[in-house]
């Protein structure tokens, strides 16, 4: 492949936006994927790993914890090596890793898997967005990263479908080899059609000198700092509900194993509906304005969430109905603080978006083994929790905007 690095007027010989966005949004969907699929399965598994539940809900956490660790440095190990190479060595770990927990007699190597998963999953994540504002600026950027997040935001509903039928038709090990198959899928079509949108002219030597410095500068900007917690907030909101899944559908709305759809179809709906929206308001207005547009939805949701439960209403469908109008709302605001993020750091995009990524994937690293258990045996509860973190995202933002560009 080509290092010549291109824009969006200038391609690459039979390579289209339409392709990068499409390749993006699946390599960002592996990760979603990876934590969602198997969700249905927890007791089950529990079961032939002679595990206790809390064990298995500890395995998202054996995810999510490496994925938080890894982050930071997918995104300036492509600064320094190019963005092709990681993406494909990201998808070779995450197959070996999805295979070694499909082959799992125990917990311990269930762990081991999911802990190589976590490692690599990020590379697509990471890199994927890094790609994006390579190639696009500006208005186009928002754009291109609203359709984005509008195909990645049909992971979570499909994740969890498809793995309760996989469980029902083949069992749970067959959901680690769907993964594993997802992501060998990514190894082929990435190592044909994705290009190199880094040249070496742009790249940045991996040194352990100037990059803490590319770390601590970017993190002693305020600006940054507040954007990322107020993206990470927002999110966190949501997967309270993603990550208590079993217990949440099971118990509080006494659905089966294969019902998940019951929950995550409605927050899909919203989410690719907020894309949308976001897509076509990118260009009119401020970002600020737009942020803040998806805040006033998402205040809206977490007042009625909170009444419904306080109002012990019968859990289906009222549990289920301010989830998609917070979501709708969360996306409004995904591409404008992304975009205002890495124009943070423009001469680094990898590692801002490494840096961006890595505040929310330890904000879902604490939410699934402190925040969820806490929260998790109670409705008006959860309610209660993505009320709060909204607020706390919008108060980050506010505080973002007071500094503006000037620091």
């Amino acid at each position: 492949m080509s290092n010549v690095p291109f824009t969006a007027e200038i391609e690459p010989q039979g390579f289209h936006t339409r392709t990068i966005i499409v390749l993006v949004a699946g390599l960002s969907m592996l990760g979603q994927f990876a934590i969602a699929t198997y969700l249905p399965a927890f007791s089950i598994m529990a079961q032939a790993l002679h595990a206790t539940p809390a064990h298995i809900q500890q395995s998202l956490s054996a995810y999510l914890l490496p994925f938080a660790l890894m982050v930071p440095w997918h995104g300036a190990i492509s600064d320094a090596v190019g963005r092709r190479g990681m993406i494909l060595a990201g998808n070779v770990l995450f197959t070996v890793g999805s295979l070694m927990c499909a082959a799992a007699p125990g917990i311990s190597l269930l762990y081991a898997g999911r802990a190589l998963q976590g490692m690599s999953a990020g590379a697509g994540v990471i890199i994927g967005r890094a790609m994006v504002r390579d190639v696009f600026h500006g208005t186009e950027a928002q754009k291109i990263m609203a359709l984005v997040a509008m195909i990645f935001a049909l992971a979570p509903a499909i994740a969890p479908v498809c793995g309760g039928w996989l469980l029902l038709w083949t069992g749970w090990r067959s959901i680690f080899l769907f993964l594993a198959f997802l992501s060998a899928s990514l190894v082929v079509i990435s190592w044909f059609l994705v290009p190199e949108t880094l040249p070496p002219a742009r790249r940045h030597p991996l040194h352990p000198v100037p990059v803490a410095r590319a770390y601590g500068a970017l993190f002693a900007k305020p600006r940054f700092v507040a954007l990322a917690l107020a993206n990470a907030a927002v999110n966190l909101g949501i997967y309270l509900y993603v990550l208590s899944a079993p217990t949440f559908v099971v118990k509080h709305l006494g659905l089966r194993e294969q019902s998940f759809g019951y929950l995550f179809i409605p927050i899909v709906v919203g989410l690719v509906a907020g894309a949308a929206v976001a897509h076509r308001t990118a260009g009119h207005g401020s970002a600020a304005r737009n942020v803040l547009l998806g805040h006033l939805v998402m205040v809206v949701a977490g007042g009625i969430n909170i009444g419904v439960n306080a109002m012990h209403a019968s859990p289906m469908p009222w549990a289920l109905v301010a989830l998609p109008v917070f979501g709708l709302g969360m996306m409004m605001t995904q591409p404008f603080l992304m975009v205002l993020a890495l124009d943070c750091f423009p001469e680094r995009r990898g590692l801002a978006s490494s840096c961006y990524v890595t505040v929310q994937q330890f904000g879902n690293f604490l939410s699934s083994a402190l925040l969820v258990p806490m929260l998790l045996d109670s409705t008006l509860c959860m309610a209660l929790g993505m009320a709060v973190l909204q607020c706390f995202g919008l108060l980050m933002f506010c505080i973002a905007r007071r500094y503006g560009d000037s620091d």
